[in-house]
């Protein structure tokens, strides 16, 4: 294998990608059009989940924690809150930024004692002892952050036993929202729309490999003594470099209109890998198409049978659409580059922690499993 050749051909395709105004519209107009309509436009937060998981630290002391378990059944009974024991608020923590958990419910030592001293005087708010139940909302779920608070305060009303006191020895503080920036829509969708514009390379490559064949590229690339893996490696080093550019532009705008992550540049860089070896399946995916399309219109309309499942349950659309969807989401590669970038930007995961280093593997195998099925099927019915 030659890097002369390989880079000759990487030109080769470069040049005719920028050539080619449709092509160009893809990589550069479309991603520009979409992040600034859905980025000023975009407000729906979608259905909420059939069921929240809340991570509860329970550090009620004493003989009687009979307040602090009817309040832990009475949240159980409404059969939307998972509830998920820890022993500690560490280890919750943990579990909430890698996205595991929605919330995190510390429950003070003296919650019971609280409650019974409201129960003995209702009346007499000299006569009770204050206690906060805290609350950590994920910040990567916009539907989270609206509804566990209401489900929460009701479900410490239930307690007084006399419907909805004007005031009450016992309060929810969602501490971690006091901490941090107002979030808007823009922030929820953002990761996903890096995933979003890259898809669309399905499309290009099954366009670009129908048209090479119709022309008689093809042909005049097999009498050269060009190898199979020179060209393959060139076709795929050709379209990551057209990811790269896109999730630059991508990155651009959304930063552009407000989306401003705190997080540092190991963190970008990761991001940016993610998308580039995102790229690989897509690549995959448009040597599927050229296999079975017969011409280049034809691969456009074969290529949406790809586009669509990947673009409806693995960016930010899928968080919209109903849990059986979410569940078929886990089956497409963009799932875990969404994911993966939530968790980076909106939850402050590590690169290191657990869902990142998960993420990443899977969508790594089915990358590149996607990709030699791709060249396989290629291979076998257009000799390369």
């Amino acid at each position: 294998m030659k890097i002369q050749r390989i880079l000759a051909l990487t030109k080769k395709e470069m040049k005719k990608t920028i050539r080619d105004p449709a092509v160009l519209f893809m990589i550069f107009l479309f991603p520009i059009i979409f992040v600034i309509a859905f980025g000023t436009a975009f407000g729906g937060s979608g259905n909420a989940t059939v069921v929240y998981n809340i991570g509860v630290v329970n550090s009620d002391a004493g003989s009687n924690t009979e307040y602090s378990q009817q309040f832990l059944n009475t949240l159980t009974d409404t059969k939307i809150l998972n509830l998920k024991m820890h022993t500690d608020n560490q280890s919750a923590q943990v579990d909430l930024s890698q996205g595991k958990i929605q919330a995190v419910m510390f429950i003070p030592q003296d919650f019971t004692q609280s409650i019974a001293s409201y129960q003995a005087s209702p009346n007499n708010p000299n006569q009770w002892k204050n206690s906060s139940v805290s609350l950590y909302l994920d910040k990567g779920s916009l539907v989270a952050t609206q509804a566990i608070p209401p489900i929460l305060q009701q479900g410490l009303l239930t307690l007084t036993g006399q419907g909805i006191p004007a005031q009450s020895s016992v309060s929810l503080s969602t501490a971690s929202l006091v901490e941090v920036k107002t979030v808007s829509a823009l922030d929820f969708i953002a990761p996903g729309m890096f995933t979003f514009a890259s898809i669309f390379l399905i499309m290009m490559v099954g366009q670009s490999f129908a048209q090479d064949r119709e022309n008689g590229m093809m042909k005049r690339i097999r009498i050269t003594p060009t190898s199979s893996t020179e060209f393959i490696v060139s076709q795929v080093t050709s379209y990551m470099g057209i990811a790269l550019v896109q999730a630059a532009l991508v990155f651009a705008l959304t930063y552009a209109l407000g989306f401003h992550p705190a997080v540092g540049i190991p963190t970008y860089a990761f991001a940016f890998i993610l998308v580039l070896v995102f790229s690989i399946s897509n690549v995959g995916f448009g040597l599927i198409t050229a296999t079975i399309a017969k011409s280049p219109g034809a691969a456009t309309g074969i290529a949406f049978l790809f586009v669509i499942p990947q673009m409806f349950l693995g960016t930010f659309i899928g968080a919209s659409l109903s849990s059986a969807a979410q569940t078929a989401g886990q089956f497409v590669p963009s799932y875990y580059v969404t994911d993966a970038l939530t968790s980076l930007f909106l939850r402050g995961a590590s690169i290191t922690s657990q869902t990142i280093i998960v993420d990443f593997a899977i969508l790594s195998v089915s990358c590149v499993a996607i990709l030699a099925v791709g060249i396989a099927l290629y291979s076998k019915k257009f000799k390369i």
